[in-house]
């Protein structure tokens, strides 16, 4: 790609980021329910849980996540936290995912909150063992590493279960994990900018059959799988548009997709 090409390319993703990034775009979106909370907490499992059932029609998408969160009462922190919260049934939250999926993420926040006191904190846990010298201080962290060290400890709370909704960053694009670090990790008005600790520069691309089938129309993608290393070669390419922020542009893939 030439650099006319780059300049051009860039100016068309910028625009349509500058589209999709209105606040107003919340009310269309399942970012919308973090955004109801004031708590840290209440947010950061808000963000989560909305972005694990973030797939499919987005009519539905809202109206099972409105289902999801009237189980957890006011506070979603202090519904996990609370050993006498109201008992869930088996009944489906959104296609796939039930009532006993919402307890598998209950008991695995409860953990979480217990051993590390932020969702934060466990993210960037995998850094405490870098030396402290000028090379590791320039180190940006593994993010990969942080997805699997919160699979597993989600995992450790269910007795060993490992839970579909949870992928395997080994190998999987991640998309729902990388989805929920982009609301909580990228500044606003739309993303709540919540987590200080971790850049939006070592973001990664939420990426989906949307997003690929657009970045692979404008050149940006050359591998056909939306895996774990095609996030990688999609990321690389938008991080040559704008360094210090390559998630911006989820929303300006997404938006292009669906003609916001």
């Amino acid at each position: 790609m030439t650099e006319n090409q780059c300049s051009s390319l860039k100016k068309k993703l910028d625009l349509w980021y500058n589209k999709t990034s209105a606040a107003s775009f919340i009310k269309q979106d399942p970012l919308q329910f973090p955004h109801r909370y004031a708590g840290r907490e209440d947010r950061e499992i808000t963000a989560f849980l909305a972005a694990t059932i973030a797939w499919g029609r987005r009519d539905l998408i809202l109206r099972s996540a409105e289902r999801m969160f009237s189980l957890m009462g006011k506070s979603p922190y202090d519904y996990v936290m609370s050993s006498g919260c109201r008992k869930i049934g088996t009944k489906a939250i959104h296609r796939t995912f039930f009532e006993a999926d919402l307890r598998y993420f209950r008991k695995g926040f409860r953990f979480c909150y217990t051993k590390y006191r932020s969702l934060e904190a466990l993210f960037a846990a995998p850094l405490a063992g870098t030396k402290n010298d000028a090379a590791d201080k320039k180190k940006a962290p593994d993010l990969w590493d942080s997805m699997a060290l919160f699979r597993n400890e989600m995992a450790k709370a269910n007795g060993g279960l490992y839970t579909k909704h949870i992928a395997n960053p080994a190998s999987s694009a991640c998309k729902r994990i990388n989805l929920a670090l982009r609301w909580l990790v990228r500044p606003g008005p739309l993303d709540l900018g919540l987590w200080k600790s971790i850049s939006p520069s070592f973001l990664f691309i939420p990426l989906d059959l949307h997003v690929g089938r657009v970045a692979r129309s404008l050149g940006l993608l050359k591998r056909k799988s939306n895996d774990k290393k095609a996030v990688i070669e999609l990321t690389e390419r938008l991080k040559s548009l704008c360094p210090d922020d390559p998630a911006k542009y989820d929303l300006a893939l997404f938006g292009m997709g669906v003609g916001a």
